[in-house]
């Protein structure tokens, strides 16, 4: 399933390189003349890490310690060689260029190239006399050459494309598991580039007890190498650098697309990104395409924008591995029921925003940095990401792990952030259960006992800092108050009354104010719980944090 959807949406894109080509990186050129001299090394690095993307023939498929060269392009050890298997490397590459000329002996860039190592005695040590031959062996980029007087490298010569694109690989023609059609087998499949990771998503083992029936090393499960060639480049095109079809949670990279190119899937493919809290790009209003993205679901939804059952929406969640690269998430969904979950999504992470540059969306990235030490990503609970990320796209409920996570981090800080405050929220808002859902802002009618010690905390919270301008009670008292009600809260009721007597000194209306909330709220409680369970716990936090943020607060009598 995860094949064939990549190997669609390969079919559907204009802008992906034919069947055995593909977009690579080569940071430097060996520069020579037609009898192969050697001239000058060239640097078409961008900046110190990245380097412009050439169209070259595919990557050659490498297994084990079989050492074979890619067409006229590889990296340092292939193209000059050094010692022990850096000098092997190096024959097979020399080899190659051989055989290629006796292929096409008027190419004059494979000529060049041949005379190069011809004389390559003389050419190397020159090379690595050059000023930027330190540079070009430590960056480990990809290596061509280009002929003075062309404008385009090696690697892009026509000439060997076509004497490499037209080999049969193998003779073995079945019917393909992806594509359905009967085509030349792929034995090996390509590597993903995943980060700094790389690896086949796809992979057999010979005489390992996975073969049957006398079918091994991909026979048993055949692939064409047409299909493979373009799930694999789909799924390239994905991961590359600067890409807005992916984003990365920890070690974990998810990409996503969409099924068509209809108006409504490709500006759900450009909205997702955004969506996820992953732009980083300057906007006078951080909300604006928040705002906006939110509109584009919301249409879809509705109907507005038209969508047919067979428009699907998928996202892959990828790690690596010591073989190959893992999947560790799959989602496919109807464009209209993935719209649906965001939707679900927004509406439960929404809360009380009383910040001036207020953002009431809260991004994948933000909510997972909110419940680690430090807020690290590479710091998160070992699965977390993909739980979360499952919660959001499936509509299920927000994962426990999260929620234990979020309670951690508040009293391990003593603080309450509105993102914490908004995972609490939609975690307890999906519980199955009958307790009463929360509302965005304060509910005086919510008569929870854990909601309601929150609240009164954060009463004489704000009293306390008012008389005295600090707030010691927090640091002292809030992880009791939240677990064990009754063992602190006859404490600090005293201390209040102490508080209130100050600030009636000189602000009687502001001491009348809390007073008056205080009373409020212990005559909706029966008694202080001696244990709150662990819901009641988020509850109790929520009543603090929607105490504390009470529009009336600002607006009581000084």
């Amino acid at each position: 399933m995860i094949l064939k959807a990549l190997y669609d949406y390969y079919n559907r894109c204009d802008n992906l390189p034919v069947k055995g080509l593909e977009e690579k990186e080569i940071g430097y050129l060996i520069v020579i003349k037609d009898d192969g001299s050697f001239l000058r090394l060239e640097s078409r690095m961008k900046d110190k890490k990245q380097a412009p993307r050439f169209l070259v023939l595919q990557t050659v498929k490498r297994s084990g310690k079989k050492f074979v060269p890619n067409y006229l392009w590889d990296n340092v050890e292939y193209i000059l060689g050094g010692s022990g298997s850096s000098d092997e490397k190096n024959h097979t590459f020399v080899k190659m260029v051989s055989e290629l000329s006796e292929l096409k002996p008027d190419s004059k860039t494979i000529a060049a190239i041949k005379e190069f190592y011809a004389n390559v005695k003389v050419n190397v040590p020159v090379v690595m006399e050059d000023p930027l031959w330190s540079e070009m062996q430590k960056s480990n980029k990809n290596i061509s050459f280009l002929i003075e007087g062309e404008t385009k490298i090696a690697a892009e010569n026509k000439d060997v494309w076509n004497i490499v694109l037209y080999q049969k690989s193998n003779d073995i023609q079945k019917h393909c598991l992806v594509s359905s059609e009967k085509g030349y087998v792929a034995r090996l499949h390509s590597t993903i580039k995943l980060t700094k990771d790389t690896g086949p998503i796809v992979s057999f083992q010979k005489g390992k007890g996975y073969d049957s029936y006398g079918k091994e090393q991909a026979y048993n499960a055949p692939i064409s190498e047409e299909a493979e060639f373009a799930y694999t480049t789909a799924l390239n095109s994905l991961l590359q650098k600067g890409s807005r079809n992916k984003f990365m949670l920890g070690t974990r990279t998810f990409v996503f697309w969409a099924s068509n190119n209809n108006e409504a899937s490709m500006e759900t493919e450009e909205s997702l990104f955004e969506l996820l809290g992953f732009s980083e790009e300057a906007n006078d209003d951080p909300n604006a395409n928040l705002m906006k993205v939110r509109k584009l679901f919301e249409s879809i939804y509705s109907g507005l924008l038209k969508t047919g059952l067979d428009d699907k929406f998928y996202i892959l969640g990828l790690a690596p591995n010591s073989a190959r690269i893992a999947v560790v998430y799959w989602s496919e969904t109807t464009l209209k029921d993935f719209a649906e979950k965001i939707l679900n999504h927004f509406r439960d992470m929404e809360i009380q925003d009383t910040r001036k540059d207020k953002k009431p969306y809260m991004g994948i990235r933000e909510i997972i940095s909110s419940v680690t030490l430090g807020g690290k990503m590479s710091d998160a609970i070992p699965n977390l990401p993909e739980a979360v990320v499952k919660s959001i796209f499936q509509g299920l409920p927000y994962p426990q792990t999260l929620y234990s996570a979020c309670l951690r981090r508040i009293r391990a800080e003593q603080k309450l952030t509105i993102t914490r405050a908004a995972i609490i929220k939609a975690y307890l808002n999906r519980q199955s259960n009958n307790n009463k859902k929360i509302d965005i802002m304060l509910d005086k009618d919510n008569n929870n006992q854990g909601y309601l010690c929150g609240r009164l905390f954060a009463v004489l919270e704000n009293l306390q800092f008012a008389a005295n301008g600090q707030d010691s009670i927090r640091s002292s008292y809030m992880n009791a108050a939240s677990t064990t009600p009754s063992t602190v809260f006859s404490t600090i009721l005293k201390l209040s009354n102490n508080h209130y007597g100050k600030l009636a000194k000189d602000k009687k209306g502001l001491a009348n104010f809390f007073d008056n909330q205080k009373k409020e709220i212990m005559a909706m409680l029966q008694e202080f719980p001696d244990t709150l369970e662990l819901n009641d716990q988020g509850r109790f936090f929520l009543g603090y944090y929607h105490q504390k943020n009470y529009k009336e607060n600002n607006n009581s009598e000084e």
